[in-house]
């Protein structure tokens, strides 16, 4: 379950209660009506707090973490997000064709990588070095990269940093291509395990049981 649709399962049933709680506190009680609305968001508010509570417990406990794995996860995914909104921010900053797919598959592996980790946080662990290290130097080589090829005259050397610049961040494409792979293995393990589980019961109902001494003619005449 997607961050998205909590929150959406959060108001759903939020929303409800605070209306409920607001017609309590102004009718039975009669707080008026900005004691009751104020009153009712008060209600809103904790009864939020106390249902986010529950659901981040509920994926602590689904995926075997901690609290303070969780929270590190979360956090490591923001960052992440933040660095992916730097590089989306250098598009217009490419003067070449080559350039910009060499970014734009950047930011195509980087997102998803993201959105991986964040359907299932355990998968972090999978791609710790995508975010402690190879999606940084993507964002640090483009950026450095994009302010190289908008001066107005590069000499020898400075086609030569452009150049090796290039050269690394197609490196970095490379091997965020490596993170990806390791983040979807055991879903891919977890698939031929399936397969593997699959061709053996078809095989089992294709190949039927003889009885001892039951020969294959014998079977086909009692059919």
């Amino acid at each position: 379950m997607t961050e998205a649709v909590q929150t959406v399962i959060r108001h759903f049933i939020n929303i409800p209660i605070m209306i409920a709680s607001w017609f309590t506190f102004f009718f039975p009680l009669d707080f008026g009506f900005l004691g009751s609305s104020g009153l009712a968001v008060i209600v809103y508010a904790a009864s939020n707090f106390t249902i986010k509570k529950i659901q981040q417990k509920s994926i602590m406990k689904k995926y075997d973490l901690t609290a303070s794995e969780y929270f590190h996860i979360r956090n490591q995914i923001k960052e992440a997000n933040a660095k992916v909104r730097t590089l989306n921010s250098h598009y217009l900053k490419v003067r070449s064709i080559s350039s910009f797919k060499q970014l734009f598959e950047l930011n195509r592996l980087a997102k998803r990588i993201i959105a991986l980790v964040k359907a299932n946080p355990k998968k972090f662990y999978q791609a710790e070095n995508f975010f402690y290290a190879h999606l940084d130097s993507a964002v640090e080589l483009t950026s450095k990269y994009t302010f190289l090829v908008s001066q107005p005259s590069k000499n020898r050397e400075m086609k030569l940093a452009l150049e090796d610049t290039r050269e690394t961040l197609e490196s970095i494409n490379t091997v965020m291509e490596d993170d990806l792979k390791n983040v979807l293995a055991s879903d891919m393990e977890h698939l031929r395990m399936e397969l593997d589980f699959a061709k053996l019961s078809v095989s089992k109902k294709a190949k039927p049981l003889y009885l001892k001494g039951e020969t294959k003619d014998e079977r086909k005449y009692l059919e």
